[in-house]
C-alpha cells in the first residue's frame, strides 16, 4: 500500500517537472498552462476566485499559522496566481480548526473574516468519485500501511503541532477493519451532517454526503485506495453538485 501511494506522488512530481521543462526549454515564459487559472482547493474563507486573486497579497501568513501544515503556495507550473495559497488534499487536508486561524491571519480579505468557525467553511463538496474502488462498498478490509504516507508527512514537519500528533492517534488502528475512514475522520463538530456510512445494495457500506459537508478534503486524504475513491470538488456547493446530478438522472 505504501508503494502504491508513493507512486502516485512520484507521478505528480515528475509530471510537474516535465511541464516546467517544456516551458523553460522552449524559451516560453508564459505558456497557456501557466496563464490558465485552475480550480484549486483554497483555504477556508476564500472569496470568489477572481476576487481572491485580486485581494491575496501572497504574504503566506495563512500558511504560517496552519496547525496541520496543509496550506501551500502555488508555483509557476500550477497555473494563474503564483504565490497564492491552496490545499492539496491528497497530501494534507484542512482539518477545520475551531478558531479558523488561517482566516484570522489574512490581512487582505482574500479569506473572509466572516468565516469564524468550522461550520462557516465552504471550500467545496465531497463526491464519491470512484464507487467501484471504495473499500466500504467492496467489503474489503482496510489494508496494512494505509496511513504510512500520512505518518511520513507529519514526520517530515520540523515543528509538529499537537493537533497533528492527535490526528495520527485518531487514524491509527483501522487495519483489517471495515473501511469507514472517510466518515470517521470528518473533522466538523457534527460530522453526521456532512457524511455517514449507509448500507449499499451489494451488502457493504458506502459514504453518503450531506449538505453539512464543508469540502475540507479530510476524507480524500484518509481514503486508503490508490486514487482516492472520494474527493472534493473545489468551490462547488452541495446544491450545485447533487441537485444537478439528480436532474441528470
Amino acid at each position: 500500500m505504501q508503494k502504491v501511494q508513493t507512486d502516485r506522488r512520484e507521478f505528480v512530481k515528475y509530471s510537474t517537472l516535465g511541464v516546467l521543462g517544456l516551458v523553460l526549454g522552449g524559451g516560453i515564459v508564459f505558456s497557456p498552462y501557466v496563464a490558465r487559472a485552475e480550480n484549486r482547493l483554497r483555504p477556508p474563507g476564500a472569496v470568489a476566485e477572481n476576487k481572491f486573486l485580486a485581494l491575496c497579497i501572497k504574504c503566506g501568513q495563512c500558511l504560517q499559522v496552519c496547525p496541520y501544515h496543509a496550506i501551500k503556495l502555488s508555483d509557476a507550473v500550477q497555473g494563474h496566481g503564483v504565490g497564492t495559497p491552496y490545499i492539496d488534499a491528497n497530501v494534507r487536508a484542512c482539518f477545520a480548526c475551531e478558531a479558523v486561524p488561517c482566516v484570522l491571519a489574512c490581512p487582505s480579505g482574500a479569506l473572509d473574516h466572516h468565516c469564524e468557525k468550522p461550520e462557516d467553511i465552504k471550500m467545496g463538496i465531497a463526491v464519491l468519485e470512484f464507487p467501484d474502488t471504495c473499500l466500504g462498498i467492496k467489503k474489503t478490509p482496510v489494508p496494512k500501511g494505509y496511513n504510512d504516507e500520512i505518518k511520513a508527512f507529519t514526520d517530515s514537519v520540523r515543528h509538529k503541532n499537537p493537533l497533528e500528533v492527535k490526528l495520527l492517534e485518531r487514524i491509527d488502528g483501522f487495519e483489517g477493519k471495515s473501511c469507514t475512514l472517510c466518515a470517521t475522520i470528518c473533522p466538523i463538530p457534527n460530522p453526521l451532517t456532512a457524511i455517514a456510512m449507509v448500507p449499499d445494495s451489494g451488502g457493504g457500506q458506502r459514504p453518503e454526503i450531506y449538505d453539512g459537508c464543508i469540502g475540507c478534503g479530510a476524507c480524500q486524504e484518509i481514503c486508503p485506495t490508490t486514487i482516492p475513491s472520494i474527493a472534493v470538488k473545489p468551490r462547488m456547493t452541495y446544491e450545485e453538485y447533487y441537485k444537478k446530478d439528480k436532474v441528470r438522472s
